[in-house]
């Protein structure tokens, strides 16, 4: 958070925050008369009993005469009996003293009975008649609270409630928990909505969306009821960090911060009071005090043992102190929460693998890449997604969002590498959803890690201010490709258009809770809801699936640390692989952003693979290894975890490789057959048009060898030169009429008499007075090998 100077308060404030969400007690300019009654931090609690108790003449003696008696309260006639008279039945003689006897009395009276207040005598008696007790609530230690939460008797939450809206969510093994917002028990409720309810929702167990699993657990007497906070989770713990206070009635905002640990096993909180920043990467100095925000959008990532929370806003109702004539301020920082007994080497003093001790450790991160630059925008109500890979230890995706005059456009999207603590931008490609704020977003991923792919649901845009309208569609942003995919959920019975829900992914299934569902919709009773990631489709109930374990990762993911909790038994959906290809359990072929990515980790990393394997154990699926990009401290993944199985990427390269290789050798040797094919063609025509001018006799000798007879054609197996009969005459006959002719000559092909009839053919066809060609040589290379070794 950026570092926020808070003017001391003077004059009467102006009525009203400024704020658009009627929702989130943001509307127009609204006016609030009850402002101006700041609470004080230090607060009365008043218990008061309407007991009676008689007193006795000798209690208390007037100072003026022994005839008279007096009583807190009454006064009582000497002679009348030891009973409470009223004070219209007394004698008006002496029945009051004069005043200034009296005051003194009174004094002296009221001074003793304060002093003898809590003596045993006294308090034996009963509670006093006059006034009420009172005292200060002193703040309690974490200790205390540890006691109060496990012996004090507190209410259990309320489980069924008309709306339910800007609360925080959680999910730890199989157990969704869901923690304050805002809530009515009825359509014209508009005061008293912030609570502290405490809330769980089992799935481990199949249930219809008319009669979810959820349970109330004991209202806790320390955290405050907040909303638009969130609710960060460890394995074993949730940590309550942020969020907005009431408006109506106000309520102020409790000082110093303290940050709330549930402790699942022991049912117990923890306070952790007054932490201050430490320096590190891209962050401020350190030493500075947290403080509380509100609207931001938060993200909790267990294998690595952080929480995030990406801007928001501070006013009066989220820091103590803050004047409410001062406008909000919108936070465009990210702080970083390093859970207790994790490592975080991006913070200076843990740089060696120290880990961060049972307060945990504090990182506020100002200073990332762009974040520092005019271009990156202030905002609040957005959503934060992590993604395993490219980086070193994953990316954060920062989606929708805005301020009270602009609004976060989802055509570029804003990419955190958690390693490197920087900021870049990644264009995405086609068609995008409109600037929204407060939907929710969850990710799941292919079985082999070739995608993960962002399901945002819902939002709402505010402009115009005082009409905002709330959406019901849903989008996939799939990742390499940052490809903006629309549902179709068409005919479907959907939830209805609603902002400020919460959404979480379970066993490939997205769970829905609350959201602001408008003026339209009276009540939204139980409000939970589930969509099935992997058909596209709203569904009455959610399905507990059998297998996985307690992060509920794919099977091919089972206990690595980068894989992506929630995703056991997803599937590509086929709108999906129409974009990026491959098939239901991965094998995407767009392995990039279709927008080529020039700086971070989408431009040097790559996803995380996984081998899918079937359950006869044959390979399903498995695309290229994983290469990491930037730099960073922190536990990282790697997919050596994974099942192992025979590469199917390495052998099918293997193949092309070795096919390319045989190609580039036939080509090779055909082009040396060529060669000298056509140095035996040039070499014949050479000789052909010497014997054409040295004429007949030279010609015969040419064509017969020198040296042989007429009777040579006796000769088993060998060529006839016999030229007066059989065919062999035509072909003297047109030798010797070419040799008068210009160019160079057709060489006379020999009739075989005997030996092989392709061996003469190539012989021919060299003879024929046409040049080789080498397509000819790539298509019979066998015959021109012939023809060059007869040579």
């Amino acid at each position: 958070m950026a570092e926020i100077q808070i003017p001391a308060e003077a004059g009467s404030p102006p009525a009203g925050r400024l704020s658009y969400f009627k929702e989130l007690d943001v509307d127009e300019t609204s006016d609030r008369n009850d402002l101006k009654a700041i609470r004080p931090q230090r607060r009365v609690r008043f218990r008061s009993k309407s007991d009676i108790f008689e007193a006795h003449d000798s209690d208390i003696e007037s100072a003026s005469s022994g005839e008279d008696r007096v009583k807190i309260g009454v006064w009582v006639a000497a002679d009348s009996p030891m009973t409470p008279t009223k004070a219209s039945t007394m004698t008006k003689s002496r029945a009051y003293p004069p005043l200034s006897r009296v005051f003194p009395v009174t004094i002296i009276l009221v001074v003793l009975l304060t002093l003898l207040h809590n003596s045993p005598l006294i308090s034996k008696a009963g509670t006093i008649p006059i006034g009420v007790e009172g005292g200060v609530i002193r703040t309690p230690r974490s200790d205390d609270l540890l006691v109060e939460a496990n012996l004090e008797k507190r209410q259990d939450s309320p489980t069924i409630v008309c709306t339910r809206w800007a609360h925080q969510s959680a999910l730890v093994n199989g157990t969704l928990y869901i923690y304050g917002g805002q809530a009515t028990q009825q359509p014209s409720q508009s005061q008293n909505t912030w609570n502290n309810d405490f809330l769980t929702v089992d799935l481990t167990k199949t249930w219809n969306i008319g009669s979810p699993t959820v349970s109330g657990l004991p209202q806790p007497s320390g955290p405050p009821a907040i909303s638009l906070g969130y609710l960060w989770n460890s394995f074993d713990s949730l940590f309550l960090y942020g969020g907005e206070y009431s408006s109506a009635p106000t309520e102020t905002p409790t000082a110093p911060f303290s940050l709330w640990e549930y402790v699942i096993s022991s049912s117990s909180w923890i306070q952790h009071s007054n932490p201050t920043t430490s320096s590190g990467t891209n962050s401020d100095p350190g030493g500075a005090a947290v403080q509380d925000v509100a609207e931001g959008a938060g993200i909790t990532i267990p294998e690595l043992g952080r929480g995030y929370y990406f801007g928001g806003h501070q006013d009066p109702y989220t820091t103590f102190g803050w004047a409410q004539w001062f406008p909000r301020v919108y936070i465009k920082s990210m702080i970083e929460f390093t859970f207790p007994g994790s490592t975080n080497t991006a913070i200076t003093s843990m740089s060696s693998g120290q880990t961060a001790g049972s307060d945990g450790a504090w990182r506020n991160i100002t200073q990332g890449g762009i974040q520092t630059s005019d271009g990156f925008p202030e905002r609040a109500d957005g959503v934060l997604v992590y993604v395993p890979g490219y980086g070193a230890q994953g990316i954060l995706l920062g989606l929708a969002g805005g301020t009270n005059a602009t609004f976060d456009q989802m055509n570029v999207i804003d990419v955190y590498d958690i390693a490197s603590s920087t900021w870049y931008t990644q264009p995405t490609n086609g068609s995008y959803p409109s600037y929204r704020v407060d939907p929710c977003a969850v990710a799941f991923s292919a079985a082999d890690g070739s995608s993960t792919n962002v399901y945002m649901y819902g939002g709402q845009d505010l402009i115009p201010a005082g009409q905002q309208v709330q959406y019901d569609d849903l989008w996939i942003l799939t990742i390499p490709a940052f490809t903006w995919i629309k549902a179709d959920t068409s005919g479907q019975s959907t939830p209805g258009a609603r902002a400020g829900h919460t959404c979480n992914a379970w066993d490939a299934q997205m769970v829905v809770v609350g959201g602001y569902v408008g003026q339209n919709q009276s009540c939204d009773y139980p409000g939970i809801y589930v969509f099935d990631a992997s058909e596209l489709k709203w569904v009455n109930q959610f399905t507990s699936l059998t297998g996985g374990d307690t992060e509920d990762q794919q099977e091919s993911q089972s206990k690595n640390v980068t894989g992506l909790t929630g995703s056991y038994g997803y599937q590509v959906p086929a709108a999906v692989q129409s974009v990026i290809g491959g098939q239901a359990t991965g094998g995407a072929t767009v392995t990039t952003p279709v927008v080529a990515a020039t700086s971070g980790p989408l431009a040097t990393g790559k996803p995380i693979i996984y081998t899918v394997t079937a359950s006869n154990g044959a390979t399903v699926t498995e695309t290229a290894s994983p290469q990491s990009g930037g730099s960073g401290g922190g536990t990282t993944g790697s997919a050596s975890n994974a099942k192992s199985g025979p590469n199917i990427a390495a052998i099918v390269a293997g193949v092309i490789a070795g096919l390319l290789f045989l190609i580039c050798c036939y080509l090779g040797f055909c082009a040396w057959v060529y060669r000298r094919q056509l140095q035996l063609y040039k070499t014949h025509v050479a000789m052909s048009q010497r014997a054409a001018a040295a004429g007949p006799n030279e010609k015969t000798a040419f064509m017969f060898g020198r040296g042989s007879t007429e009777n040579s054609s006796s000769r088993p197996g060998k060529y006839s030169t016999d030229q007066s009969s059989g065919p062999s005459a035509n072909r003297s006959s047109a030798l010797n009429s070419s040799s008068h002719g210009s160019g160079v000559p057709p060489m006379p092909s020999l009739a075989p008499v005997g030996g092989n009839s392709t061996t003469n053919s190539s012989t021919e066809d060299l003879m024929t007075g046409q040049e080789p060609s080498f397509v000819g040589v790539l298509l019979n290379p066998r015959r021109s090998l012939r023809v060059i070794n007869r040579d």
